[in-house]
């Protein structure tokens, strides 16, 4: 007589339960990101509006980096992209505005989608979690972090350049694939800062993606100075290293060392040699972590590291550009939430097994770790969320910081880029292995 099938275990699949539960969960943090939006404050597409009406004074005949207008914050702001940047946006001077931030806005939100899933994918498959779950909860953390409001709200291409990267580092990198470096030379013509990636893959001596990044960028920047030599001379030769073009340094959007230097020296500008010296010594740390992290085969807290590195050393850094501490937040939710290692704590010295039993002192110590890289993730989520300019400092007045309390509000962001450098988890690639620092 064959035996009857076994009866289905409510915990197998429970459809009517579990996937209820985590749909009303993904339902609800996506509901709470309009409200995020309708708190925040509502910049109107100030940046689109100025590289749009930058893109007509050109088209109109004028010096493209002449273009300046007036900000009651900032003063007078100009159009500092490089030259490649300007000939692709050009085409949208010919659109109505209302149609240009359309654009902007969807590849915006679908950069954001994409992204998400590609940080939180590897993640889900070794927690036991449905990806689709864990996308569901990253998209509205990704969206309700001031980064991101910032971007939408400005009308900024932030998103489009990360997009580029993390394409390039999550997924053509490891594989060898022939485009490998593609990406990250188009972000680098584009906006300068992405760079620094292309100094990262040096460093983790990934030679051909170097050399393919940096032909990508060197081949998009003739291409613009063959098309606007004027432009791209004057650039190149002068606009690039004015740095008050794009903005007061001492504002607090600008969550970089020198942000924070001159917040500590305004009116004047702090010493040159202190922030070099800083800049060097904060790029030679975070980049050696970030390559000890890509040798171990962990390639998102390498990119992360990276990231924070040229949050930190670029002149400017407006809050925008801090997109680096959403994945800095996956990775220490992800080491925070790893099962502890089955040998944690066992030592040689048995003639049996070899293995003396567990030492409960190491086995404690892994769980206070644990614990602190949560509790770590949630200081860092609500920083990211709150923001320093979104409710804090927006539209206040230029004063020195001295104040403590008003220190470490006015640099919330350099003071954990300046701690993630230091403590952000580079992690074993076996599921059941701790972390390494």
């Amino acid at each position: 007589m064959s035996a009857e099938p076994p009866v289905p275990s409510a915990t197998d699949d429970d459809p009517g339960g579990r996937t209820a539960r985590q749909i009303v969960v993904v339902v609800l943090g996506a509901a709470a990101v309009p409200l995020l939006y309708l708190l925040s404050n509502p910049h109107n597409f100030y940046d689109l509006k100025i590289y749009m009406s930058a893109m007509r004074w050109w088209a109109d005949g004028n010096p493209l980096y002449d273009y300046v207008q007036a900000d009651m914050l900032q003063g007078q702001l100009y159009f500092t992209y490089p030259p490649f940047t300007a000939l692709l946006l050009r085409p949208f001077a010919e659109l109505k505005i209302g149609i240009t931030a359309a654009v902007f806005t969807v590849l915006t939100v679908l950069a954001l989608l994409v992204t998400s899933w590609w940080l939180v994918s590897s993640v889900a498959d070794r927690h036991g979690v449905s990806r689709w779950f864990a996308a569901g909860l990253a998209v509205p953390f990704a969206f309700a972090v001031e980064s991101t409001r910032e971007t939408l709200i400005f009308g900024q291409i932030n998103m489009l350049l990360v997009t580029l990267v993390l394409a390039d580092l999550l997924l053509a990198v490891p594989r060898n694939s022939r485009w490998a470096g593609v990406g990250i030379g188009l972000a680098t013509a584009l906006k300068l800062y992405p760079g620094i990636f292309i100094v990262y893959l040096l460093a983790t001596r990934r030679w051909r993606a170097a050399l393919v990044s940096s032909a990508t960028a060197a081949g998009a920047t003739l291409l613009a100075a063959a098309i606007a030599p004027r432009e791209s001379w004057r650039f190149w030769t002068h606009e690039l290293w004015l740095t008050d073009r794009v903005g007061r340094p001492d504002y607090t959007g600008n969550q970089s060392l020198f942000g924070l230097l001159n917040r500590f020296t305004t009116p004047e500008r702090p010493n040159q040699v202190l922030w070099l010296v800083l800049v060097v010594a904060v790029a030679a740390y975070g980049l050696w972590r970030a390559t000890r992290a890509a040798r171990a085969g962990d390639e998102l807290s390498g990119l992360t590291l990276t990231g924070l590195v040229a949050v930190l050393v670029s002149p400017i850094t407006w809050t925008h550009h801090a997109y680096w501490f959403i994945p800095a937040v996956v990775v220490l939710v992800d080491t925070g939430l790893r099962p502890a290692d089955p040998a944690a704590g066992l030592r040689t010295g048995d003639p049996s097994t070899g293995l003396r039993p567990a030492d409960p002192a190491a086995g404690r110590a892994g769980r206070r770790r644990r614990v602190a890289m949560l509790a770590l993730a949630a200081l860092v989520t609500a920083a990211i969320v709150y923001g320093v300019v979104s409710y804090y400092d927006w539209g206040r007045a230029y004063d020195r910081t001295d104040a403590p309390v008003e220190f470490v509000l006015r640099n919330i962001y350099v003071l954990f880029a300046l701690l993630l450098l230091v403590v952000l988890p580079i992690r074993r690639q076996s599921p059941d292995s701790p972390a390494v620092t």
